[in-house]
């Protein structure tokens, strides 16, 4: 008899959720890397299939030698893709890691969830099911939807990872739910709301108990990477001359005009809901940090790590990068917090990794930090972390949030999904790897310095790339990021020439 969802999940182990801790694990893992999410968000991702490679770099799991992966994509992934991140393991040859790692592909280049594929293919689903050890085997995912719950019910595999019926827990409203009860500071705002009039009232209530604010963030409930987010002006309204019915009109009439990134964010008010929360600004600095943790089968909270958030796009909500660790002024206080809304999570029945994105200020020389939302999946900051963790022996000082290489020295990176420019378009990885082998600029685990690379599947047709550039100071790690990019952008402006 089929079991179901929730009793597969029962079948997890602690021991699972840890990437590797070198005491002879046994078991399969089997990767769904599928950017599970609304086809609008979809459509905003370049080269969306392609972020599959991504979690290539969970096969450090690899380098306990009892452990098989089967890592499934939408195309094949080209073997120097796959070996470029294996080259990279310490302490287990290539070609032993190689035998263990198993391949897959729905051979479709659309613009759909991998996970959406992978269920209209029965035949490929029973050669995978049948790569996979009874009672021994387990699923990741970047994002868990019904579609990945309805995947682990098909495959009889638990899935490590959240139930999609606590999805609450990470969309806004469920945040700020969350930081409320473990008293983790956060902005004023509203209650969720479905419709523009209820929205207004929302807004102009915020502003009447914070007559100051000048801008305020409007956020659909199930927002992606910040691309549900967009700020709203307030101060060019003039409320404080109006009447309460008459500043109701006025932004009633400026949300007509919100610059959302979905086209159709107006319906998306309507289907999941929005809520307004106070912009925050001012002081002498401002920037926006997170903390990621993950939550193991039994209960168990780890906090992983602390990022300082690259925000850009036309509203500069949009991620695009991170550096790592946060700033040390306010790191372990991001950890407090990141541990209070683990703990909660997992008292709620959440799974597997989670993160919690603040703002941070600096005023009159003292640091403010708010949360201003939960992201119960895989995130911008996932990879790059699962990369250090890749390519070194080192591990996370939970008293200081650095990450100590063997020798004892901190490391610190520079990432990016968003390495984008049409002149390197047309290049291939191949040419990739050879330009940064001419340049000596591949991470040398003897130096503790240089680049590792994600998304090779971009370069040749968006001339988009991900990297992680690793050193042993923030400045340093900062060289390493621009003298990989000049070195790759002139290196095509030589090709492109000849």
């Amino acid at each position: 008899m089929a079991l179901s969802f929730r009793e597969l999940q029962q079948q997890l182990r602690p021991e699972w959720g840890r990437e590797y801790d070198g005491n002879g694990a046994d078991f399969d893992l089997l990767m769904v890397p599928s950017l599970t999410m609304d086809a609008a968000q979809m459509a905003l991702v370049t080269g969306a299939h392609h972020y599959e490679e991504r979690q290539l770099f969970s096969l450090i799991r690899l380098r306990d030698p009892g452990v098989r992966v089967v890592y499934v994509t939408s195309k094949l992934l080209p073997d120097l893709v796959v070996d470029s991140v294996l080259e990279l393991l310490p302490g287990v040859p290539t070609s032993h890691a190689r035998r263990r790692l198993h391949l897959f592909d729905a051979d479709d280049a659309s613009n759909r969830p991998l996970t959406e594929k992978l269920l209209e293919r029965p035949a490929l689903l029973a050669r995978i099911k049948d790569m996979l050890r009874p009672g021994r085997s387990f699923m990741s995912c970047y994002v868990v939807t019904e579609l990945e719950k309805q995947l682990s019910e098909v495959l009889q595999v638990p899935l490590l990872g959240n139930d999609p019926a606590l999805g609450y827990w990470g969309s806004k409203a469920g945040s700020r739910e969350l930081f409320a009860r473990c008293g983790v500071p956060h902005p004023p705002g509203s209650a969720l709301v479905f419709n523009l009039d209820d929205l207004a009232e929302a807004t102009a209530e915020l502003w009447e108990a914070n007559p100051g604010l000048r801008r305020c963030v409007v956020k659909l409930n199930e927002g992606f990477s910040g691309e549900g987010n967009a700020p709203f002006e307030l101060e060019p309204l003039q409320l404080e001359g109006l009447s309460a019915g008459e500043r109701r009109r006025v932004i009633r009439s400026a949300l007509e005009q919100l610059p959302m990134p979905p086209a159709s964010w107006r319906e998306l008010v309507v289907q999941q809901g929005a809520l307004v929360e106070a912009w925050l600004e001012g002081g002498e600095a401002l920037s926006s940090p997170s903390v990621q943790g993950t939550i193991h089968p039994g209960g168990g909270v780890d906090v992983l790590s602390t990022h300082e958030q690259i925000l850009g796009g036309p509203s500069g909500q949009t991620y695009l990068g991170c550096c790592f660790p946060a700033d040390d002024a306010y790191r372990v206080a991001l950890m407090r917090h990141g541990q209070a809304v683990g703990e909660a999570l997992a008292q709620e029945g959440c799974l597997e990794r989670y993160a919690v994105d603040f703002i941070a200020r600096r005023i009159n020389g003292v640091w403010d930090v708010q949360a201003i939302e939960v992201n119960l999946r895989q995130g911008g900051t996932t990879h790059p972390y699962m990369a250090l963790r890749a390519i070194t022996t080192g591990q996370l000082d939970p008293a200081t949030g650095l990450f100590l290489a063997p020798t004892g020295q901190p490391l610190h990176y520079r990432a990016t999904d968003n390495l984008v420019d049409p002149q390197l378009r047309g290049l291939l990885p191949v040419d990739l790897i050879d330009i940064v082998a001419e340049a000596s600029l591949h991470y040398d685990p003897a130096r503790l310095r240089g680049s590792v690379f994600h998304l090779l599947g971009c370069l040749s047709e968006f001339g988009k790339l991900g990297m992680t550039c690793v050193a042993t100071s923030p400045l340093e790690a900062d060289q390493v990021y621009e003298a990989t990019k000049a070195a790759l952008l002139a290196a095509a402006r030589g090709i492109s020439s000849r």
